[in-house]
């Protein structure tokens, strides 16, 4: 049995895998806010829990925000901000009585999509996550890249490729810059580009639903994010070359991104024709929890 837990920053999920990859238990509880101790008391309960009513012991993998520091070996870029500073993986070792694997929760979604979801069998994956913020894992060959400075994926916080005049210099990120692809491509960033041009406040499954209808306003702000999407794609592609594209997190159902970034995106590919695919996640929001399990695979 393979248990999986995905440290969210409200809620922290819990799943119980057979080999086979089904699911034999699943539970979820809220995260204690802000309380470091408090949360590594609510992962150890749910661990026994999850055990208890099994009957059974299992390999335990952590998929967490932010990323063990080789440096300190200490959790850094969390923005659950208890966890920063804190030795989580050997706190957790203790207080679980056993040897735990750690990862970030997008590697997490890029190892759940490689292993057994829309990647399956592909050499080479790069998952995606478009949502609050943006975040990506790399699988090859099936195992996580992981990259001595522990931020391989780290593909939100490099600049928009190829930016047009009127996204120079681009919006400040938290992470100090400016010009950060996440500040083009989250959920957020999609509906404040949106009120800059329209004065209207909507989130991004509102400004579907608008163009949906024919709204022009609408339609325009979506085709942009299209083309910013599709630009930096493109420069991944351009690096990694690989056989998957993964989307995950809220952005990832807007259906129709599936296909017209790749219709965009082949003129900023350095080749005569690009063969990557571009996929939806099978798992959706399990995807990090199922990672997390997976670990140990």
């Amino acid at each position: 049995m393979r248990i999986g837990i995905d440290l969210g920053g409200t809620k922290t999920e819990i799943i119980a895998l057979a080999d086979d990859g089904q699911i034999l238990l699943r539970r979820r509880a809220s995260t204690p806010a802000g309380d470091y101790s408090a949360t590594l008391e609510a992962i150890q309960a749910l661990v026994q829990g999850v055990e208890h009513e099994l009957g059974m012991q299992g390999s335990i993998g952590i998929a967490t925000p932010g990323a063990i520091s080789p440096a300190t070996g200490l959790i850094k870029n969390a923005n659950s901000v208890c966890l920063n500073g804190q030795a989580l993986d050997q706190d957790l070792t203790n207080a679980l009585g056993r040897p735990i694997r750690l990862a970030n929760d997008a590697d997490c979604f890029a190892l759940s999509e490689a292993v057994d979801g829309a990647a399956k069998g592909a050499a080479s994956i790069f998952g995606v996550i478009i949502g609050t913020g943006t975040g990506a894992g790399i699988v090859i060959n099936g195992r996580l890249l992981a990259g001595p400075n522990a931020i391989a994926g780290e593909w939100g916080h490099n600049p928009l490729p190829w930016p047009h005049g009127d996204e120079l210099p681009g919006h400040a990120c938290y992470c100090g810059l400016q010009g950060c692809i996440e500040t083009f491509l989250s959920g957020p960033a999609l509906s404040r580009q949106h009120a800059e041009r329209t004065q209207q406040q909507l989130s991004p499954v509102e400004i579907l639903q608008q163009a949906l209808v024919g709204d022009e306003q609408a339609e325009h702000s979506l085709a942009r994010y299209e083309h910013r999407l599709a630009r930096a794609l493109a420069s991944i592609i351009n690096v990694i070359d690989p056989e998957v594209i993964v989307l995950g997190g809220g952005l990832s159902n807007i259906s129709r991104l599936y296909d017209n970034v790749p219709s965009l995106w082949g003129q900023y590919v350095f080749s005569d024709r690009v063969d990557t695919r571009l996929l939806p996640a099978m798992h959706g929001d399990s995807s990090g929890v199922r990672g997390a399990a997976w670990l140990w695979a």
